[in-house]
């Protein structure tokens, strides 16, 4: 009897230093889920830029936010195998990984549908499940659901993708197998490093596809979004995180709705709203007042797609730095870093890498020709002449 206390002492003791312990969500409301993301994430590369600030206080937490994840034909036909059955993305993260592994929950916007085959790219959208398990080889550790494409293949697409994202273990929201389903995991509350965060995900609209029945997307509706919010805050969350698909594509600038849009999440409670949808970047603002901390970025541009359209050829990476101090949460530190699709030729077949430009920016040496170095240049430019007048307190990461 003593030899069997003892051991369950030493494995309490141990369970306790290593981390390894359940946690019981039996206090939780019956709205949300919680998940405890660990932090397994390899640190590599010369990432310390990005974590440097946070290493020594225990009470800090790092959030890196990415826009859209496309999946296009050619992105589909570049990540095609020899053996022409099986695809792989994961090249596609090699040059931006470091970054992604070296946040503590990284988030971006997932706008396909893992539906199977046949794999089909602009205007329905379905890709392998291989682009979704090199999102998590990447970093990510969650993908929002809910926008204009959610519904591209039906039924089929909505459902597949929610049960191919759990299988992988990659946590995810927006998008539900009914609303019943929406209101036992939404918001999605995460736990990290003495941290609860809940996240909302919406969309303003599925591109006029009905959504069947029995599921459910998250449709931008004032009433719901104040509903939501109300209810992720009776999980005691540290913050409240929106990640919203609005605004017009192809414009630089936040339109009357978003803003407004902003103002009335603001008030309802949020403390967040990270923007996707118009596929080139838009400005970012974070209010570091007295009583008033809040951000809000309007659109983190494309992350990693194949469009053809001016200024569509790159994106944001969005770093924030949340600080505990006596029980109060805030933001205490907001960055960008752009990022660059480079699209080469490499031996007659198109690749797709995710750059961050600040590393490469100098380095003509490193592209398949002055034309690709060039465009990188350019982007560069005129983002910065974007973001360096129009954000409010966010700074680019060089």
């Amino acid at each position: 009897m003593r030899k069997t206390v003892i051991t369950a002492i030493c494995l309490f003791i141990s369970l306790v230093i290593t981390g390894n312990y359940i946690h019981a969500e039996s206090s939780l409301p019956e709205s949300g889920r919680s998940y405890i993301v660990d932090d397994q994430k390899t640190k590599t590369g010369d990432a310390d830029e990005m974590t440097a600030e946070v290493a020594s206080n225990s009470e800090s937490l790092t959030l890196l936010f990415m826009g859209d994840i496309m999946g296009h034909t050619g992105q589909i036909r570049s990540a095609l195998q020899p053996d022409k059955t099986t695809y792989d993305y994961t090249s596609c993260f090699d040059y931006i990984r470091t970054y992604i592994s070296s946040a503590n929950l990284a988030i971006a916007n997932l706008e396909v549908t893992l539906a199977g085959p046949p794999y089909t790219g602009y205007p329905r959208f379905s890709s392998p499940d291989s682009l979704a398990a090199a999102c998590k080889d990447a970093g990510i550790d969650v993908l929002v659901t809910a926008n204009n494409h959610s519904v591209d293949r039906g039924k089929n697409g909505i459902e597949r993708t929610i049960k191919t994202l759990d299988k992988l273990s990659i946590l995810h929201t927006g998008t539900f197998l009914s609303y019943s389903d929406k209101k036992k995991k939404s918001p999605l509350v995460i736990e990290k490093n003495g941290f609860r965060i809940a996240l909302i995900n919406y969309t303003e609209e599925t591109n006029g596809i009905p959504v069947p029945a029995p599921y459910h997307v998250n449709i931008i509706r004032k009433d719901r979004l104040k509903a939501d919010i109300a209810e992720a805050k009776k999980n005691n969350p540290d913050v409240v995180i929106l990640f919203l698909h609005w605004g017009i594509e192809k414009q630089n600038e936040p339109n009357t709705e978003q803003l407004a849009l902003t103002d009335i999440c603001f008030n309802a409670g949020a403390d967040i709203i990270i923007g996707s949808h118009p596929h080139v970047l838009q400005k970012s603002i974070w209010e570091n007042q007295s009583g008033k901390n809040r951000f809000v970025a309007y659109s983190l541009g494309n992350f990693i797609a194949n469009q053809k359209a001016p200024k569509t050829d790159g994106g944001q990476m969005i770093q924030l730095t949340l600080t505990k101090d006596n029980g109060i949460t805030t933001v205490s530190k907001a960055d960008y870093m752009l990022t660059w699709i480079y699209a080469p030729e490499i031996n007659s077949q198109k690749k797709f890498y995710i750059l961050p430009c600040k590393d490469y920016e100098n380095r003509p040496d490193f592209f398949a020709s002055p034309e690709y170095y060039n465009r990188m240049k350019n982007y560069i430019e005129e983002s910065r002449k974007l973001l360096d007048t129009r954000n409010e307190n966010v700074e680019e990461i060089k």
